[in-house]
């Protein structure tokens, strides 16, 4: 019987939606006001499911303690309070959309798993906006 079990974890973090390939007009008609040069902000909100069959000895699918470990340590210790744009390695050639961050917390997190997990991660920019990602 395969279960899915989720946890909510959150972070702050600034960024700008920019390509240095462009100029700054077809920046500013893409992106609007997302492209701040001084950057903005969001309070993240993070959902991380995780599935997988029910372990008979212990009952969890996880044990969320180890699973709000990874999450504190691959996501919130890597992007809380940061500018992703400047501080965040894995967006210095990637932009930081809500779409990219969503992909690289997977990666980030999906080895860290066991490999017959699935993993789906649902990233709130804010309230209204939000993306989800299952590796596909």
């Amino acid at each position: 019987m395969r279960v899915t079990v989720h946890r909510k974890a959150h972070f702050n973090a600034a960024h700008r939606l920019y390509r240095k390939d462009w100029s700054f007009e077809k920046n500013h008609e893409i992106f609007g006001k997302c492209n701040n040069p001084n950057y903005h902000g969001h309070n993240y909100e993070l959902i991380v499911s995780v599935t997988g069959e029910i372990d008979k000895e212990t009952g969890y699918v996880i044990d969320m303690k180890v699973l709000k470990d990874i999450i504190k340590s691959e996501v919130e210790d890597a992007f809380d309070h940061k500018n992703l744009s400047v501080e965040v390695s894995e967006f210095e050639n990637l932009n930081p959309t809500a779409e990219n961050i969503a992909v690289v917390i997977y990666d980030k997190i999906k080895p860290k798993l066991n490999k017959n997990f699935d993993l789906e991660i649902t990233l709130y920019e804010t309230p209204r906006n939000f993306v989800t990602y299952s590796g596909e």
